[in-house]
């Protein structure tokens, strides 16, 4: 199995009806990555997709995790020791609402911020020393509907954002890749 220096981790849901979703912007840029960089992605023991590949000289692997955006940690975990990675290794991608649609913000550790997901990254690890980059998609919905919100595709007028940012994403976790986490996060936050 290759050896990467980083990886990718993308959060979301599987299944078709959660694509194209605010809640999958995380494999949405996953995929980005991928693209950009030519890696194919493969269903993996840990029920994960991933993939290896280089950028530039830099070795990086993929990452999508097939379990519900609230249960990622147990594959997180998976890949961190099959693959023998330090959690700072790591680059974990997700959805944001106190983020305006399209903002990025990178960091290299602290709370989950009321994201599950990444709580759930946090727990399987036993650290919060994993660096981060989160997606904003904006909280424009109603008392009691954020889970209607992020299930739903981005509005019209936020699509021209969304697309702009999935660039700029894609980019910031190519820095990661080859600076690490600081120079990525002084680029794009």
């Amino acid at each position: 199995m290759p050896r990467a220096k980083r990886l990718i981790v993308g959060l979301g849901n599987p299944g078709r009806e959660y694509e194209g979703t605010r809640h999958n912007v995380g494999f949405d840029v996953a995929d980005a990555v991928a693209v950009r960089a030519k890696v194919s992605l493969q269903h993996e023991k840990g029920n994960v997709f991933v993939g290896w590949g280089s950028f530039r000289g830099y070795p990086f692997g993929v990452a999508k995790p097939q379990t519900f955006m609230n249960l990622s940690g147990a594959a997180v975990r998976n890949l961190v020791g099959r693959y023998g990675l330090n959690p700072t290794d790591l680059l974990i991608v997700y959805d944001d609402i106190n983020l305006e649609p399209g903002q990025l913000r990178l960091r290299p550790q602290g709370s989950a911020g009321g994201h599950n997901g990444m709580q759930d990254v946090i727990d399987a690890l036993g650290t919060d020393n994993v660096p981060r980059l989160r997606f904003g998609v904006g909280s424009d919905f109603s008392r009691g509907q954020q889970v209607d919100y992020v299930l739903a595709p981005f509005s019209d007028e936020q699509q021209p954002l969304v697309e702009e940012a999935l660039v700029r994403a894609r980019d910031a976790a190519f820095t990661f890749v080859r600076e690490g986490i600081v120079p990525a996060m002084n680029r794009f936050n």
